[in-house]
This record gives structure tokens, C-alpha cells and sequence, in this order.
């Protein structure tokens, strides 16, 4: 799924703003096997929404200061999560500007898992929350394809402290923002950008 979510457009609803961008970097974490994911350790309350139906958030905090958004992907039972690690803003960014106006709308502005979830006003109201359901206030809907050699396929980041092969599994998903802004120009009509 980490791959297939590139191109897609992540919505949030905050105060009747929507508040919007298309998906440019992911991360994929698979399992209680996965040494890098938080289901390492098994079922816990922190985990639990991992193991709940797919197409759900996980918003988990982290640091003691930053909050990140997954989409849990895999079948009830099964932990397996997306970290949505970047967005290209497309909507509302007077609004996303407030919220995380350090270097607003500069390069690098939105390609980070805390500087998205600041933007879009994340926090752990929206654990649990139906990515498929607009009436969730947090959801994931159509964008457009992205092809598959425009995508850089990387080892995912800080993990340096888990074992091979974990550490270097190429799990990370990325495309250039100006690649993918070129993309939906390209693709979309003008009202849907």
C-alpha cells in the first residue's frame, strides 16, 4: 500500500476549512516480525489500532513532542501500518501557514511526519479515525497515479537502532514534489488541484 498512497490526496477538516495536499513520501511497516515496527513489541494499548481494520488512522506521539499519522493497511488482526511522512499542500494553506508557519511554503515545508501532522492540526483525537470516510474529519481520497519509475524507493529513516535487514529494507516511497506537482497539472483539471 506504501507506494499506491503516493499521489493520493490526504484531507483534513479543521473548523469547516478544508485543509489538503497529495501524499509525496511514505513508509511502510509490516508486523510483529518487523523489528522496526511499534507491533515488535505485540499488542499493547499504544498499538492497538494497528491490529483494528485496515483504512484507519494511527496517530501515534513520539519524542515527547510530535505527533504521526499511519494508515493501517493489512487485515484485522494483522499490524501493518503506512507513516505518511509528506504532503504537497494543495488546499487551505493560509490555514496550514498558521499552524506551522516555520519556513511556510519554502522547500522542505511539508516533507517531514511532524511538519505534516502540524499543518493539518493532527493530534490523538484522530487516532482511530476512518481514512475512507469524509465524515471522519481526516481521510484519504483519489488523487492520481503516479508511475512507478518517477518514485525514489529508499531504506526507511530513524531506525538506526534495529537490526539488519530491517534497517535497510527499501520501504520508503518518495517523489520529488515538483515532479509530482508537474504530474497533476498534467493530469488533473485546474478545479480538482
Amino acid at each position: 500500500m506504501a507506494p499506491q498512497l503516493i499521489g493520493c490526496r490526504l484531507v483534513r477538516l479543521f473548523n469547516g476549512e478544508r485543509l489538503a495536499g497529495f501524499i509525496t513520501e511514505t513508509e511502510a511497516y509490516q508486523g510483529e516480525e518487523d523489528l522496526a515496527c511499534h507491533a515488535r513489541v505485540g499488542l499493547t494499548t499504544r498499538t492497538e489500532p494497528m491490529y483494528g481494520p485496515p483504512g484507519h488512522a494511527y496517530i501515534y506521539f513520539t519524542y515527547g513532542m510530535h505527533w504521526l499519522l499511519n494508515a493501517v493497511t493489512d487485515g484485522e488482526g494483522v499490524p501493518a501500518a503506512v507513516l505518511i511522512r509528506g504532503i504537497l499542500p494543495t488546499e487551505g494553506l493560509e490555514k496550514m501557514e498558521e499552524l506551522r508557519p516555520t519556513l511556510a511554503q519554502k522547500k522542505g515545508w511539508l516533507d517531514g511526519p511532524a511538519k505534516l501532522t502540524q499543518a493539518l492540526a493532527l493530534d490523538g483525537k484522530l487516532n482511530r479515525a476512518d481514512l475512507c470516510s469524509p465524515d471522519s474529519g481526516l481521510f484519504i481520497e483519489a488523487g492520481i497515479s503516479v508511475p512507478a519509475e518517477v518514485l525514489k524507493v529508499k531504506p526507511r529513516v530513524g531506525i538506526k537502532t534495529v537490526p539488519e535487514p530491517w534497517r535497510s529494507l527499501p520501504w520508503r516511497w518518495q517523489i520529488d514534489p515538483k515532479v509530482l506537482q508537474k504530474l497533476t497539472k498534467e493530469l488533473l483539471p485546474a478545479s480538482d488541484l
